[in-house]
């Protein structure tokens, strides 16, 4: 057995992060409050509620601003910025709310104060966060078994996951024996080598990661039983996948399908149902009143730049395979697929000028408030596609016909998780995520979902 060491899987460090950026804030604000003329944000029992308010915006507008996406936090450059437009809006909603929070204080230099106080302590704790835990000592080792012919997409899929999910060697499972994988960087090891790879190298875990488990052989299959009974940690590549990437790995499930999708509760669950569609509604209302309100705008930018009809109707697969007409601002030329449905991509010619702007602010959206209203479409859901792909991708991707099971969306796991579909290969990668959110779907995921959706919107990251 390796010797023992700390490594903090992917939900533990986004708990670290979390405590710790309050745990660090809290602390400098207490230090500044002792040390200096501060008493704009004072610790007593009559003021907890400043605190949790604080609390409440930093966590808030820190999943806005992607301060808990493990990948850029392991980078200072990255992170940095998004730490300052998170204290920005911090203390800007703090000192918009004094009901719940202090009056403003005489002094003005106390909200200075208070502001820097913020800033130093994440920038503080995200630095050690970067020098101590995103460093070697704590990366997870890990040895793969499995075939040569899944290994690429895998390590590539960990690399991207978890910048700490290190993978240190191959068992290649294979009766028949092809060249070592010396070209991805990974190196090949014997069957007969597990236990001392797993000694020289401190390996913290084994994933098995083959699509069909009758090719590993009896040695491997012994050899991985006397491991598992020693309480060494041996997990299925789909689950170590999914967990890691919040996706469900279709291109890697056999003929046990229906071990991978056991869908989410919630898809029954009544109570959960009525809520998302009195919210759906809720929310449909008031994006209905902001578009009226939107639409003289945006029929001044149409008539100037997109010159055409301002509406877009197209026919879209909804819950059930059932066809529903969605509404949307025209963002493309007039005929744009007069010679038939082509795929939409990033930097589509077809794409006007104003409706470029319309897509990276999202404002083409507005009128699906309509369908949302109308029962067709869901705020949370997959994003809904035209019959002639469903049709397409129907033959070429397993299981795509599932994302019909539930609403489409008006936002979704897929559109806050990747690019635009412009392929068979990107559509593969979004019916992952759609999987996933339909096997996961709850309140909190359906919160993280918004909160992602907020963020795009203020970095103009739609297409």
């Amino acid at each position: 057995m390796p010797n023992q060491s700390i490594h903090f899987n992917i939900s533990e460090r986004k708990v670290l992060l979390r405590i710790f950026d309050l745990v660090f804030v809290l602390g400098v604000l207490y230090l500044v409050g002792y040390l200096f003329d501060f008493d704009y944000f004072s610790f007593t029992k009559e003021n907890w509620t400043w605190v949790l308010v604080l609390i409440l915006y930093i966590s808030v507008f820190g999943t806005v601003f992607e301060l808990y996406d493990l990948q850029k936090s392991s980078k200072l450059e990255l992170v940095a910025s998004n730490i300052v437009l998170t204290v920005s809006l911090t203390v800007l909603f703090y000192l918009l709310t004094p009901f719940y929070t202090p009056f403003l204080p005489d002094n003005r230099l106390q909200i200075v104060y208070f502001y820097f106080s913020i800033l130093v302590a994440l920038l503080l704790w995200r630095f050690m966060y970067i020098t101590f835990i995103v460093s070697p000592r704590f990366y997870k080792k890990v040895l793969l078994v499995g075939e040569v012919s899944n290994i690429e997409s895998i390590i590539n899929a960990f690399n991207e996951a978890d910048p700490n999910y290190k993978i240190i060697g191959f068992i290649n499972c294979e009766v028949e024996q092809k060249e070592g994988l010396r070209f991805l960087g990974i190196p090949q090891f014997n069957s007969n080598e597990i236990h001392k790879v797993i000694k020289e190298h401190n390996i913290k875990e084994i994933v098995v990661a083959t699509y069909n488990s009758e090719n590993i052989t009896q040695d491997i299959y012994h050899t991985l039983i006397n491991l598992l009974e020693t309480g060494f940690s041996i997990k299925e590549y789909t689950q170590v996948y999914e967990e890691m990437t919040h996706r469900v790995p279709v291109q890697f499930v056999g003929k046990d399908f229906y071990k991978y999708f056991p869908f989410s509760r919630s898809n029954q669950n009544k109570l959960y149902l009525f809520f998302r569609r009195l919210m759906d509604v809720l929310i449909a209302v008031v994006g209905v009143l902001i578009g009226i309100l939107l639409i003289p705008f945006i029929f001044l930018g149409n008539l100037i730049s997109n010159k055409g009809p301002l509406f877009y109707v197209q026919d879209r697969i909804g819950k059930n395979g059932d066809v529903f007409r969605m509404i949307k601002f025209r963002t493309m030329i007039k005929n744009a697929e007069d010679n038939g449905a082509v795929w939409a991509k990033k930097n589509d010619s077809r794409i006007t000028t104003f409706g470029k702007f319309l897509r990276n602010t999202r404002l083409d959206e507005f009128p699906q408030f309509i369908n949302i209203l109308r029962g067709d479409m869901s705020l949370i859901g997959p994003r809904p596609e035209r019959p002639h792909f469903v049709r397409e991708l129907s033959q070429l991707l397993p299981f795509y016909e599932t994302r019909h099971i539930i609403r489409p969306g008006l936002t979704g796991w897929a559109q806050v998780k990747t690019r635009y579909g412009s392929s068979v290969d990107d559509s593969l990668l979004k019916l992952q995520h759609d999987l996933y959110y339909i096997k996961h779907r709850s309140f909190f995921l359906d919160f993280n979902i918004l909160m992602k959706t907020i963020s795009t919107v203020i970095f103009f990251r739609g297409q």
